[in-house]
């Protein structure tokens, strides 16, 4: 019997990378999951974006597993989008007990001074405002359901460090951190679990593309991927550059299942140290 037999979960941001992941070892541990992504462009965002069939290739992925799954496309900006979305799968499978608020996106990386408005409002719209809509939603199916639950917001080493260059980024994940903190007292009374993960640089497509590692080699005229992996193996403690999204997603099964029962209101980095990283002379 797995982990998560007879549960529900809810993914945000799940058409690939780390959502998909998340879908995959929440389904594998006996999970029925709910999963949904924008599956389109985002303005200011200049990596590929997701598709309706990257979508589709997570759903095929957890009914391989035996699985029930429910999936709807909508942008977390729009809450009424999540939430009649949500409240139809909730009603198919009959409840829901966990929600991973996954989805984000990383934009423009200058001084904070040189953001343009439309570079600082669509981080905070998607990265923060996104993850409240998310948990708007989906608290008064747990409370439902209840008692018990287990809400896990999905922020960064970026919600633990002010790192140069992307304030915007920065302040949307400090304020999931907050956000996550203030829902474990307030969802504390119906005994459900509130926590953050802080992941450093994960191997999705956020990070593998080639305007990423122009960030990362902007003395190189056109870098690779592989030119960027020295300097983000040096953000971390251990000298590896990134995370595979498995690495994540098993810390967000360790709170979404019962070993972690618990565990509520903390701050778990899966971050290679990069959060306690010394960085002076």
């Amino acid at each position: 019997m797995g982990r998560m037999e007879g549960k529900v979960a809810f993914i945000t941001g799940a058409a690939r990378g780390q959502g998909r992941a998340h879908a995959i070892r929440l389904a594998g541990e006996g999970a029925d999951i709910i999963v949904t992504d924008i599956a389109g462009p985002v303005d200011t965002v200049s990596y590929p974006s997701a598709t309706p069939e990257d979508l589709a290739e997570t759903v095929k992925e957890v009914e391989a597993l035996d699985r029930r799954v429910v999936s709807f496309v909508a942008d977390v900006r729009d809450h009424d989008a999540l939430a009649g979305g949500l409240a139809a799968g909730v009603e198919e499978l009959g409840g829901l007990d966990v929600v991973v608020a996954n989805a984000g996106i990383i934009n423009a990386v200058r001084p904070s001074w040189e953001l343009d408005e439309a570079d600082w409002q669509t981080m905070l719209d998607v990265n923060l405002t996104g993850v409240w809509h998310a948990t708007k939603a989906a608290v008064p199916h747990l409370i439902e359901r209840g008692p018990g639950g287990s809400v896990i917001l999905i922020s960064s080493t970026a919600g633990l460090r002010g790192i140069p260059g992307i304030a915007h980024y920065n302040a949307a994940k400090h304020g999931v951190l907050g956000l996550a903190r203030t829902l474990a007292n307030e969802l504390a009374p119906h005994r459900i679990r509130v926590n953050s993960v802080h992941p450093t640089n994960v191997r999705t497509t956020m990070i593998d593309n080639p305007s990423s590692a122009k960030i990362y080699r902007p003395d190189l005229e056109n870098p690779t991927f592989e030119d960027s992996l020295p300097a983000l193996a040096d953000i971390n403690m251990w000298d590896e550059p990134y995370l595979d999204v498995e690495d994540v997603a098993n810390a967000v099964l360790f709170l979404a299942c019962d070993e972690s029962r618990y565990v509520t209101g903390i701050a778990l980095p899966v971050d290679l140290g990069m959060s306690m990283k010394y960085s002076g002379a």
